[in-house]
């Protein structure tokens, strides 16, 4: 098994690296819009699905510029991940103070401020995705395949219908069933769009991209679970944004059906699942299954 630290490291490194130079820069008449958004992108953040794009990709091809074809990719999704991070914080959403440790969007530019931002951010990302002069080494086909892969977990049927649910829920009781489905649309989706546009962008054959879509369901799954259960068990310090804020908010959670132990088991179960979905592939998948194991034993 790989050092998932190192790993982490080093794709992150690589990941900030191409924003930065792909990110607008804060100057002439957008300067301070760009700082707002340029803000929340560099604040701090895991990187995960950029790295899982990377993953991806290099566990279906061989060729070694496969990371630097999808890179425009990778930043493209963090980018569409920051700006829902910069619209959940937002007063009318979950009213959040603190971010990966630091003030929210909003709290430090305004409410105006950064509902622009995160506008700005998305449809960057998009202006990255399309550019055929950013995703040098990706064919036509491929980068709309990505295209629209990204923009249907990103909207009303994937990220932004998930919020929907989830606000419509806030102090109702809602069913299990209802809770897998604001699950697999608010967090799963992105996540499991990350997996399969690098899997796209290697070239991945029908088979492959099953299998990839069955391992980024259920990290999602995992990964939505593991930030339910660790909003209730660990500090506000530890998570860098404000502890409990789900019972706070009257959310629904695994928690909150299940208890502390309970979903526990099944987060480590829908890992377990991810895995059994690499069954097929060998080594080249070995950093996809250590993210699926760092995605349950993470701790913020």
């Amino acid at each position: 098994m790989i050092d998932i630290k190192k790993y982490l490291q080093e794709k992150q490194a690589l990941v900030l690296k191409a924003l930065d130079d792909l990110m607008l820069s804060p100057e002439g008449d957008f300067a301070d819009h760009v700082t707002c958004m340029r803000y929340s992108l560099f604040v701090g953040g895991k990187r995960v699905r950029p790295i899982l794009c990377l993953a991806a990709g290099s566990c279906i091809s061989e060729d070694r510029d496969i990371e630097r074809s999808l890179l425009p990719v990778a930043c493209a999704l963090e980018c569409i991940h920051t700006y829902s991070l910069i619209h959940d914080d937002l007063p009318a959403m979950d009213n959040d103070d603190l971010r990966r440790g630091n003030p929210t969007c909003h709290k430090k530019f305004g409410e105006a401020e950064a509902i622009l931002a995160g506008d700005g951010l998305l449809t960057f990302a998009f202006d990255l995705l399309s550019d055929p002069g950013h995703a040098r080494g990706l064919s036509d086909s491929a980068r709309l395949a990505i295209v629209h892969t990204i923009a249907r977990a990103a909207g009303s049927l994937g990220m932004v219908g998930g919020q929907a649910l989830d606000m419509d829920a806030e102090g109702k009781k809602i069913t299990f069933e209802q809770l897998k489905t604001i699950h697999r649309n608010k967090t799963g989706a992105l996540i499991t769009a990350s997996v399969l546009s690098g899997a796209i962008g290697a070239r991945a054959d029908t088979r492959q991209r099953q299998a990839m879509r069955r391992f980024g369901d259920n990290i999602g799954l995992a990964f939505q679970i593991v930030d339910d259960l660790l909003d209730v068990i660990a500090s506000t310090e530890e998570l860098g944004k404000t502890a409990g804020s789900d019972a706070r908010n009257k959310k629904a959670t695994y928690p909150a059906f299940f208890g502390v132990e309970k979903t526990r088991k099944l987060a480590e179960e829908a890992v377990q699942r991810s895995l059994d979905a690499l069954s097929g592939f060998g080594p080249s998948a070995d950093p996809l299954r250590a993210l699926a194991h760092y995605i349950v034993d993470r701790t913020k």
